[in-house]
């Protein structure tokens, strides 16, 4: 019989699993110029694009321009289904960007339901990852501004995960 191992603290695993999507987020230039931030609440990720006056598409409004709530959107989505498929890895303790950036899924079609204008304020979002198959993805992404009950945008996109054949 072998011994068994002890096992980790719960704040070993919390440590992994915020540098590793810390990790995800930093891995993506375009995630860093948009100064979108990521925070984890046990599985469940929430992105944050913080206010700035660059992202203004309607200055009579003023409104969130709609290129970049669809960036947004799909970002939080990549981000998502990337951290929920190599979550296995990152538990396990063998997820490691210094070897090599993932590879992030390529998105296959994502569309956007614009409910109102973004304001000129934080923005929110939240994905749910429908389905992870060892081909294809199914996530669905709703941003929100100061009530998480009145999004002003919606996004569903299919993705094509990494490693599987084009």
């Amino acid at each position: 019989m072998s011994p068994r191992s002890k096992p980790e603290p719960v704040q070993v695993i919390k440590q992994r699993r915020d540098g590793a999507l810390r990790a995800l987020a930093n891995a993506v230039p375009y995630i860093r110029f948009l100064g979108i931030r990521f925070d984890r609440e046990g599985d469940q990720i929430t992105a944050h694009l913080p206010f700035q006056p660059m992202l203004i598409g309607n200055p009579m409004l003023p409104a969130l321009h709609g290129g970049v709530t669809a960036a947004f959107l799909e970002v939080t989505a990549l981000i998502s289904l990337t951290y929920a498929s190599l979550l296995p890895e990152i538990a396990a303790g063998r997820f490691d960007l210094k070897d090599a950036a993932p590879v992030l899924p390529k998105t296959i079609n994502f569309g956007v339901d614009y409910l109102r204008s973004g304001q000129d304020k934080p923005a929110f979002a939240r994905a749910s990852v429908n389905r992870i198959g060892r081909r294809y993805a199914s996530v669905q992404v709703e941003a929100w501004q100061e009530d998480a009950t009145r999004p002003f945008a919606l996004g569903s996109g299919r993705f094509l995960m990494a490693g599987a054949a084009a």
